[in-house]
């Protein structure tokens, strides 16, 4: 099986090239991105803890869901493949803001993306690909934020810069 692609970019979004997923990770190449996240009618958000067999961020807890898209896929139809891949279902999504952030790991590999934030709505448990996350849980945002700042050691870091700069976006949207 190839290796996966994903779109690289540059900062206004433009696609200007292709490049195996481990290689934009291992050059710290900017590259488009998406992160989910799903609230319920209760007004929480789903949290997902990624799998312990991830190659970064294993067993860290994150926001619903976060991929790459493929070449020639929209942002809110790549998310909603996602959403079906990793955690079983499928919602309505829109977009509400993207930013470009870079975090490096202790494996020596880089996160360099041009993050979409996709938000949707789905009030039902999802039905786990295990591969892709060990657990998941239902936060309010409040919740979210208060454990963040006890126990930022336990999110990732793309999920730590977006509720630090884009609080208002999410808080916002739930």
């Amino acid at each position: 099986m190839q290796e996966e692609q994903v779109i690289l970019v540059n900062e206004k979004d433009e696609k200007i090239g292709l490049m195996p997923k481990m290689e934009a990770h291992e050059k710290a190449v900017l590259h488009r991105a998406f992160s989910v996240f799903v609230f319920n009618d209760k007004k929480e958000l789903l949290l997902q803890q990624r799998a312990a067999s991830k190659y970064h961020s294993p067993l860290l807890w994150t926001n619903t869901c976060c991929s790459h898209q493929r070449d020639g896929e929209g942002n809110i139809e790549a998310g909603k493949r996602r959403l079906k891949e990793e955690m079983g279902f499928v919602c309505d999504l829109k977009e509400v803001t993207w930013f470009i952030y870079k975090a490096p790991f202790d494996n020596g590999l880089t996160e360099h993306e041009l993050d979409h934030i996709l938000i949707g709505y789905y009030s039902e448990d999802p039905l786990l690909n295990r591969e892709e996350a060990e657990s998941f849980k239902w936060m309010t945002i409040e919740q979210v934020k208060n454990d963040m700042e006890k126990h930022p050691e336990i999110y990732t870091e793309w999920f730590k810069i977006i509720f630090d700069k884009y609080y208002s976006f999410i808080s916002h949207e739930s």
